[in-house]
């Protein structure tokens, strides 16, 4: 801030210093202000009658709104306009891969009123309505993210520039932090794009490509990257935009380039129809409805989204904006927004390698198993250009494996995030083979064998006769300890667990388990692969089901108790993604595989006792016995058929939990009650992990939560929704079904601990 004070002093005398620049046989005047040698994170240089503006927030990847940038922005637009001899200006960032990704969170974190962030919104659109009601045009060059407040710069700008690169994305992520774009964007993007893309962006988030951005009016030009020459592309592309942007200033400025935009007939219709009231009241109400269906009205920041886009138009501009403002304000003081911050947080924490750099970096990687998980994790290898041995024992199983990541590659080319190009060239750094030639070159192995504790000791022995001394020897299971796994190494200090999700390709998470003996490079090797696939990581300790199946198998037994007590498989669904989770507990347990549930179920049993007790485990062997294996087998709580999404109970498995049926006590029937069971269970044991030392702490409990079993974003994972909730009446409803159902229900020590003194929480 002490620069930001010096700059606004600095700024008071006119003094300029002029420098000429001499380049082969052309000279380049611009003037540097001595304001400018005090500011850190906004600088210009006047080049002829242009002022070029660049971004560069110091020690970070990113630029983001702070209150740095904008204090000094303000400061160098002033100067800017009180500059006679500037007719346009460019805003470019100094970052090649970032124009501005948004604000600072922290900034907004920092209030501790709604009051105190309205005046946070409020400043930034008094600073952004002065640039759209510049006296002269302004062209925003984009390369790279310009997201949240950078694509609100950039839309009150006169005129976009972006390049047409994989890296350039535009887009309002507000949503996802429980937010709405503050800055005027939820005004701006109806007049710009119309209401039905403006709700599209403010409502998904989604990321929007720079050729796409150009037909919807989001962006006027495109510039194609340039390749290496003297220099490296990146600085070369950054060059050209900014030759290019100042060109398309000084024609604005000249008027040989017009702003009017002339509308196509089906544009002038659209606008014809969305003038008539009628019309922009279904359009509301449609909208409103379809995220009451997607969000069952848990997240409040959707509908406020849409409140304030309606003010705007129906009541407007100054309506709109005071709206705008004060529903941002609201929001951050939600439940939801903090827990979506945290999640975000907890994120960014999850994509560093806190183990260090690997002493060898993985290059070549095998993998063991060609089915499902192996190909998977086969596909976010190759697609980072990790050369990958895929091995099978059968020509069958390799073949199909392959297919699967052909599929899965061929797909993104049809929705065109990759060239046909590209997807051979990815797809040529895969290897199948049903032998263990080139193992002697690998740095990695990662088996995906069949959840069988004598198969992976056959593999681990077979690998290890063939792998070279530094080779990591990774393990793929969801519930087996590594100790047991590794007792048969010869070198334990190698052997480490990755336990990936399906399906691999969209799921972030990545489960790292590490025993008393994998040494910390063997960890550092296995978080550098993990993040390179793209991963979200947690590292946890070893033990039965680690912690994310730890937490699910209990929830699951519970919510196999539930069916036995006659809850129908779509009311428990409806139950489950009534509080929040994005999947129903019937629909959970036929995409994990009823055959791997019920055998998580009886190898936890053992490991744990009675406490992981619930639903009869016969319901689900019954089933498996009957080829009701879940989704993988058309079969499983529902019938599933292709080419359909609607699906129906499965009569033969209401006969089984007719065969298994239960008495019930009304005292803990209630739709409530189920909920609240199934989420104890799962809370209680996530807690327990953290008392036990599975994991270190609970910003990574409430990621694998999340991001792995699909907790409720909303509630922010199981540590934060103790603190929010209160671990007092968490306790107290857990002290209730204890005394119908046992010890199931019995709070572990470190939630009676919170519940007893009010002043502890997971988050500070």
């Amino acid at each position: 801030m002490a620069s930001v004070r010096a700059a606004g002093i600095l700024s008071r005398f006119s003094s300029t210093t002029r420098y000429s620049l001499f380049t082969g046989y052309t000279c380049r005047n611009f003037t540097v202000y001595s304001a400018m040698l005090a500011r850190t994170h906004v600088s210009y240089e006047v080049n002829g009658d242009v002022a070029v503006v660049r971004f560069n927030s110091p020690n970070s990847k990113v630029n983001t709104l702070s209150r740095e940038l904008q204090s000094e922005f303000t400061q160098v637009m002033s100067e800017v306009w009180a500059n006679g001899a500037v007719k346009s200006a460019v805003l470019i960032s100094s970052k090649p891969g970032c124009f501005i990704a948004g604000a600072d969170i922290n900034m907004i974190e920092a209030c501790s009123t709604a009051a105190e962030v309205t005046s946070l919104s409020q400043e930034g659109q008094r600073m952004l309505q002065k640039i759209e009601q510049s006296p002269i045009p302004i062209v925003a060059a984009i390369n790279g993210s310009c997201l949240g407040g950078g694509l609100e710069v950039a839309i009150a700008c006169q005129y976009r520039v972006a390049t047409k690169n994989k890296k350039t994305v535009l887009g309002t992520p507000e949503v996802m932090l429980g937010l709405l774009p503050g800055a005027g964007g939820t005004q701006r993007l109806p007049k710009m794009v119309g209401i039905p893309s403006a709700f599209d962006m403010t409502l998904t988030g989604r990321n929007i490509r720079a050729d796409k951005a150009k037909k919807m009016g989001l962006v006027d030009q495109l510039v194609d990257p340039l390749g290496p020459g003297l220099k490296g592309p990146e600085e070369r592309t950054m060059e050209y935009l900014e030759e290019v942007a100042v060109e398309c200033a000084k024609g604005i400025a000249n008027k040989k380039i017009s702003l009017k935009k002339e509308k196509g007939l089906m544009q002038r219709l659209t606008d014809y129809v969305m003038g008539i009231p009628f019309v922009r009241k279904q359009i509301y109400n449609t909208v409103q409805t379809k995220v009451m269906k997607q969000t069952k009205g848990l997240y409040p920041a959707p509908l406020k989204i849409i409140e304030v886009v309606q003010t705007g138009i129906e009541q407007g501009s100054d309506a709109g904006y005071l709206a705008e403002s004060q529903k941002f304000g609201e929001l951050a003081m939600t439940r939801e927004s903090k827990a979506l911050i945290g999640l975000y947080h907890g994120q960014v924490a999850c994509k560093k390698n806190k183990f260090g750099t690997p002493q060898k970096e993985v290059q070549r990687l095998a993998i063991l198993g060609a089915g499902l998980m192996g190909a998977g994790i086969a596909q976010v290898s190759v697609d980072k250009g990790l050369h990958t041995i895929l091995k099978d024992t059968t020509e069958e199983g390799l073949s199909r494996g392959q297919q699967q990541i052909y599929k899965g590659l061929n797909d993104k080319t049809k929705k065109r995030s990759i060239t046909s190009f590209e997807r051979d060239s990815i797809f040529s750094n895969l290897t199948g083979q049903l032998d263990y030639s080139g193992f002697n070159k690998a740095d990695m192995v990662i088996e995906a064998v069949f959840e069988d504790i004598h198969i992976k000791h056959k593999v681990i022995q077979e690998v290890e006769a063939v792998i070279p001394p530094h080779c990591v020897f990774a393990t793929n299971t969801s519930a087996l300890p590594i100790k047991d796994i590794a007792s048969v190494s010869k070198r334990p200090d190698k052997v480490i667990g990755m336990h990936y999700f399906s399906p691999v390709d969209k799921m972030q998470l990545l489960e790292i388990i590490t025993t008393d003996k994998t040494s910390k490079d063997t960890t550092a090797s296995a978080v550098a692969v993990g993040l390179k696939q793209g991963k979200v990581i947690i590292v946890v300790g070893d033990g039965p089901g680690f912690y994310t199946t730890r937490c699910l198998a209990p929830m699951l037994a519970e919510a196999v108790r539930a069916l036995q007590e006659g809850v129908d498989p779509k009311k428990l669904d409806a139950l489950t993604t009534g509080f929040g989770f994005p999947v129903g507990a019937a629909t959970l347990a036929d995409e994990v595989g009823i055959d791997v549930a019920a055998h998580v179920a009886e190898d936890l049993g053992k490991a744990f006792g009675s406490r992981f007790g619930g639903g009869n485990v016969e319901v689900l062997k019954t089933m498996v016995a009957k080829g009701f294996k879940g989704r993988k087998s058309g079969k499983g709580c529902y019938i599933y058929q292709e080419g359909t999404k609607n699906k129906n109970v499965n009569p033969g498995v209401e006969e089984i939990l007719e065969k298994f049926k239960i008495a019930v006590n009304p005292e803990v029937a209630k739709d409530s009650d189920v909920q609240y069971r199934l989420v104890s269970r799962f809370v209680n044991e996530a807690v327990m992990c953290l008392q036990e030392g599975i994991l270190t702490n609970p910003v990574e409990g409430d990621i694998g939560a999340v991001f792995g079993l699909g907790f409720p974003p909303c509630l922010g994972g199981p540590f934060r929704f103790v603190d929010s909730y209160g671990a007092d009446k968490l306790v107290e409803k857990m002290r209730k079904y204890e005394h119908v159902y046992g010890n199931q229900f019995t709070p572990c020590q470190l939630l009676v601990d919170h519940a007893k003194d009010a002043s502890k929480k997971f988050h500070k």
